[in-house]
């Protein structure tokens, strides 16, 4: 039976390669949750800031920032996602995580590195998207400049049975600069529009060590475009909302454009689909 999906966001600034200070600040605001949550979403890089100082502040699969990431899932009984700098076979990867309350994880790497900030020659794309089954949802969590790339987000089976949507809400974590914060906003409502999902994205505010302002914007849209989040710009935030599963496939049912929808695939394109029963 479908079922709500209760969502929260945290936009906050970030202290600039300070593990210490922004674990010590999320886990204050995590703590802080009263309302029950089935995800909790941090921004990208969230332990250190949009650095590309890789081989310095680089954190293996079993270290501190992972370790942290297990007990604040514990401790809240949901999920936290979130990406950080991690070294693998002597490789770097701006690495989304997937945390669960019961210490399983599952991983994404930032497929499309942003070159204008250099990140494309500090640290190693990734070949898989990723897709969590949880709750009686399907996910798909992605980072920053994935935004851009409408391929990558798109909502349509290549396997049998066609022309069918493969997820119900996409995942944006960021560090998106205030200069072009109006190509996220606009971005953010169309992943939505054309993919006929739930849309949340989460963004840092303040400034960064190189001295570039960010202003949130952090939002949670509806597969119709319209933003359902209270959030703020240029305001520390932490807000929990609800998805509705019913309200999706109802609208999806009766504005069915998945049925003409283009019949093509990226030949780079690998997908996962990392599978857990719904708790």
């Amino acid at each position: 039976m479908p079922m709500n999906l209760t969502v929260t966001i945290i936009q906050t600034a970030l202290f600039w390669e300070d593990k210490a200070k922004n674990l010590a600040q999320f886990s204050e605001k995590i703590n802080a949750i009263n309302s029950k949550t089935d995800i909790i979403v941090l921004p990208e890089m969230f332990s250190t800031g949009f650095s590309m100082n890789s081989e310095k502040l680089a954190e293996p699969m079993h270290g501190k920032t992972i370790d942290w990431l297990k007990k604040q899932a514990k401790s809240k009984n949901a999920v936290i996602i979130a990406s950080l700098i991690i070294e693998e076979d002597t490789k770097f990867f701006n690495r989304l995580i997937w945390m669960q309350p019961d210490g399983q994880h599952f991983h994404y790497d930032k497929r499309h590195l942003f070159a204008m900030a250099d990140e494309n020659n500090h640290y190693n794309a990734g070949e898989n998207r990723l897709i969590v089954h949880y709750k009686g949802w399907r996910i798909c969590p992605l980072i920053c400049y994935d935004l851009r790339f409408p391929a990558w987000s798109r909502n349509i089976s290549l396997a049998e049975p066609k022309n069918t949507h493969e997820f119900d809400c996409l995942i944006y974590i960021a560090n998106w600069p205030t200069v072009r914060i109006s190509h996220w906003n606009k971005l953010l409502e169309a992943r939505a529009i054309e993919n006929q999902c739930y849309v949340v994205g989460v963004n840092i505010i303040g400034k960064d060590g190189n001295d570039k302002e960010y202003s949130g914007n952090s939002a949670v849209i509806e597969p119709k475009g319209e933003c359902i989040s209270k959030t703020k710009p240029n305001k520390e935030s932490v807000e929990t909302l609800k998805l509705d599963l019913k309200e999706l496939n109802d609208y999806r049912q009766k504005f069915p454009v998945i049925e003409d929808a283009d019949d093509f695939h990226l030949d780079s394109y690998t997908l996962i689909a990392n599978l857990k029963k719904d708790n």
